[in-house]
């Protein structure tokens, strides 16, 4: 699910709340360039000419069961989104937004993909907040993908130090991050499967600590920042939503400088991989794995952490941060599935220099629907665990999903 805490991790609570607002109406809003049998297979799609005649269902004519790809294939234009938040680290929540979808006109490698533009906001128990706005679009026939957003919010959040610092491991600092700020991005795409990007982030942020005895590390606070981000992607995957087979790598570079209008000199480094296989009918492997190394003047709030689910979002930071997870799913009905899920990630000052305390183990298991078989959109909800306690996760697609 794409609620604040969610997917890309990138240097700032800013992208990962972005990512947010444009993911979670793609799920429903892709027009993949084929139809989807149960277990993924592209198959060919016709048009239907008189599909703008007939009644809107939301029950599948092939065989009985609810299915919204009938309303996604006519519903382009607006749409109201409602989302629950999960996360352990902020609490439960709701995130809701307008969608404003154009119907593509092109197709975007294996998918059609929308223009979209999103105004939203969400609030948590634990008092997090703020609205957000941004917009994606496709140029010169699909090649060029530009991406803009704006958000402001105030985020509650726990500090545990960096690396398991001892003074704040079993009793961290609580603090408020207040930040505003815009984002542009630009991606263009290189013969079938690769894309190379740049973006650009500038952000006003202030993290109030309710301590008297604020670490040295988490001083000065109140920082302008802004960053120029340089990616390049390879993605074979055979379904945006829902991958059955293909492989996803991202290597990416966010450079914060003063040059850039930011108050402090940091970089991060960050490699995500994602790889599916089909093991034997009705029986699907994944795996996800991700490096990350920030150096410089890295605010305490910006380092990287380790994200899986089961482990609370920014619970273990450091300088490096490397984690692998792994999901097996069994497809034991058309519509219906079931899937287990284990993971491992550490947090280190040095590149090798993990250590028992700053590293985690979780898993789960989880339970999915097919609820667009045109577009291979399966939901459903996750329940995982790791020594920090248990969590609930509703799923739109996969636990990985990337745009």
């Amino acid at each position: 699910m794409y609620t604040p805490r969610q997917q890309y991790r990138s240097a700032l609570p800013l992208a990962i709340l972005l990512a947010a607002a444009g993911a979670v109406p793609a799920a429903f809003a892709g027009t993949e360039s084929g139809t989807k049998t149960a277990t993924g297979t592209p198959a060919e799609a016709q048009p239907d000419a008189s599909s703008a005649a007939k009644p809107l269902s939301l029950i599948s004519a092939e065989d009985g069961h609810l299915d919204v790809s009938e309303f996604v294939d006519q519903a382009y234009g607006f749409i109201p989104v409602l989302v629950p938040i999960t996360e352990p680290a902020v609490g439960a929540g709701l995130a809701g937004a307008l969608a404003f979808i154009d119907k593509p006109d092109q197709k975007v490698g294996n998918v059609q993909r929308p223009n979209m533009s999103v105004l939203g906001g969400f609030a948590t128990e634990n008092g997090t907040q703020g609205v957000l706005a941004g917009d994606m679009r496709y140029w010169l026939d699909g090649r060029l993908q530009t991406m803009v957003g704006g958000l402001d919010a105030t985020v509650n959040l726990d500090y545990y130090g960096a690396d398991e610092q001892s003074a704040l491991y079993d009793n961290p600092l609580s603090y408020a991050l207040d930040l505003s700020g815009v984002m542009a991005q630009a991606s263009y795409r290189i013969g079938r499967h690769s894309w190379l990007g740049l973006g650009y982030v500038i952000a006003d942020t202030d993290a109030g600590l309710d301590s008297q005895t604020a670490l040295p590390s988490t001083r000065d606070t109140s920082t302008t920042l802004g960053g120029l981000t340089i990616s390049a992607t390879w993605d074979t995957r055979d379904n945006l939503f829902t991958p059955r087979g293909g492989s996803y790598l991202t290597l990416s570079n966010i450079a914060f400088d003063e040059a850039l209008g930011s108050d402090r000199d940091f970089n991060r480094v960050s490699v995500v991989g994602m790889q599916y296989l089909t093991l034997a009918p009705d029986w699907y492997m994944g795996w996800r794995e991700m490096l990350a190394s920030g150096s410089g003047d890295t605010p305490f709030y910006a380092k990287p952490y380790v994200y899986m689910r089961g482990v609370p979002a920014m619970r273990y930071q450091g300088d490096n941060i490397a984690q692998i997870e792994t999901e097996l799913t069994w497809q034991f009905h058309p519509r219906y599935s079931a899937l287990a899920f284990v993971g491992t990630g550490a947090a280190s000052r040095e590149i090798g220099e993990f250590s028992r305390s700053s590293d985690v183990v979780a898993g789960g298991a989880g339970m999915r629907y097919e609820i667009a078989r045109k577009y291979g959109v399966h939901m459903g909800m996750d329940v995982a665990w790791s020594r920090d306690g248990g969590a609930v996760y509703i799923q739109f697609g996969s636990a990985w999903m990337r745009p």
